[in-house]
This record gives structure tokens, sequence and C-alpha cells, in this order.
């Protein structure tokens, strides 16, 4: 996982300053499986990019003749034995925006079958919800590429929630964002020849994932209060502050001249007498 870029849906709240922003991090998990993984969090992003490097593992029984993936748990607690269910290899990732006070906001959402992969985009700019089959009707609804044979890719694919701005299509089903993402399938054999952790977590390798490239602004305010000066109440209030100093010197330097006054005019009569 390595960029995000949100254009609709919920993003765009004002904070306690007016400043429209979000705190954006992505999960990830395989249908069927339980276990849910997800990114650090991209603090107070600004115009809906968040930048992660986060590498999400995936261990999984795969069966290339049914293409499908062997999920096994019980179907109960008070159950002893296991159950086995074959289900498709679908990856599931959602958008999210953190928050501290109140449940956690989502933003957008895709779905990719690993055997019947959308079609991918080189760039950005190219990266449209026409890559999708409910969205156009000359995509194969069965898919472009199986991951399991091409066994790498890296591109672009869009992601689709429900929208809030503009007015018009509020509540309509539309492009909530767009995201980078590299695919790699490996067998057990190669997992083990070639380890690579979780996130950023050592072994870091195969590839090796630096930290993400963020901007000054993306902090989180309780822990960075000096951050929070500098980026937030200095950089909306600076001219307020400014005034309110000069103000500050103005009245202290009127009280002095005003406290002093008396007893340098009865200096200057006894003086001058």
């Amino acid at each position: 996982m390595h960029r995000l870029e949100y254009e609709g849906g919920d993003f765009g709240r004002e904070n306690l300053f007016g400043e429209e922003m979000s705190d954006i991090y992505v999960s990830g998990w395989l249908r069927g499986i339980d276990e849910k993984q997800k990114t650090d969090v991209h603090y107070r992003s600004l115009n809906g990019e968040g930048n992660f490097n986060w590498r999400f593992v995936f261990p999984f029984r795969y069966y290339p003749t049914e293409q499908c993936l062997s999920v096994t748990k019980k179907q109960h607690f008070w159950s002893l034995d296991e159950t086995e269910r074959r289900l498709p290899p679908v990856l599931a990732m959602q958008v999210w925006d953190n928050d501290i006070f109140n449940p956690d906001d989502y933003l957008g959402e895709i779905e990719l079958n690993l055997n019947d992969m959308l079609g991918y985009a080189k760039s950005s700019k190219s990266c449209s919800l026409s890559q999708m089959p409910e969205f156009n009707k000359d995509v194969p609804s069965e898919g472009t590429f199986s991951l399991f044979e091409s066994k790498r890719v890296r591109g672009w694919w869009p992601m689709k929630g429900k929208l809030t701005k503009p007015p018009e299509k509020k509540g309509k089903l539309g492009l909530a964002g767009k995201i980078e993402l590299e695919f790699e399938i490996v067998t057990k054999e190669e997992a083990e020849e070639r380890p690579a952790g979780r996130a950023r977590d050592d072994p870091n390798a195969n590839p090796k994932l630096d930290p993400p490239n963020r901007p000054d602004t993306s902090f989180f305010w309780f822990t960075s209060p000096w951050k929070s000066c500098k980026f937030i109440i200095w950089r909306r209030f600076k001219w307020l502050i400014i005034a309110l100093i000069f103000l500050i010197i103005i009245v202290a330097f009127l009280v002095l001249f005003f406290y002093n006054f008396p007893e340098y005019s009865v200096r200057r009569l006894v003086i001058g007498k």
C-alpha cells in the first residue's frame, strides 16, 4: 500500500480552528478471514492525499484447481472441530477517517477478486471509475487478469463510496478516491527464502519500504504541541497574535507612563522651587 488520493465522500470536516482536514488510514482483509490489518494514520491531510508505504501480509491456503481459498474455523464457540469453507480470494480495502472521541468515519472501499482482477491504471490521472464494470459496460465483469498468474503487479485502482459533495450528488455512489497498490503472490517456500515483515517492521525487505514522505503539517496535535502552535494556531491567527502583542506593549507603556507621571511631575515642581 503506497499512496491514496481521496476525492469524495465525507472528507473535509472542519476542526476547531476552521480547517478542512482528515486523519486517514486504510484497513484491509481477505473475505472470510477474520483478521484485519490497517495502516498507521496520516494525520491532518489537508488535500485528501495520504502517504503510507505500508506492507500487508496475508497468509492463506489456496487451491489452484478450484481457484478458491480454504478457510477453517469453528462455527460456534462451543464447537469442538473446525469446519472448512472454500471461498473466492477477495481482498477488501477500506478508507477511514480516524476520530478520537467518536466512531471512525467510513470514506470508501474497493474489493478485488485476486482471480479476476480489475484492470489497473499506470498513473493517478488515468485512474477512474471506468475501470469498474458497474460503471462501465465495456469492462468485462469477470475481470482482466489473475494475480496468481501475473505474480506481481503495481498500479492505481479507483475506490467507490457515497458522495456528499457537491450537493446535487449527495448520497450517490461515485469516485471516492484512488489508491496505489503493489501486489505480490508468493508460495510458502518463497516466503521463507525472502521474508518480509508487516508494515515496515523487521525484516523490512523484499522490497525495503522507506518511511512515507509526509508534509510537515501531518502530525498528531496532542503529541506535538509545538507543531500545533506553529501550523495551526500561528498560521491561522498570525496577524491577530501580532496585533495582540503590539496592543499589550502599548498598554504596558501607557500604564508605566501614567504610573510614573505623578512622581515625575512632583520632582519637577520641587526642583523648580
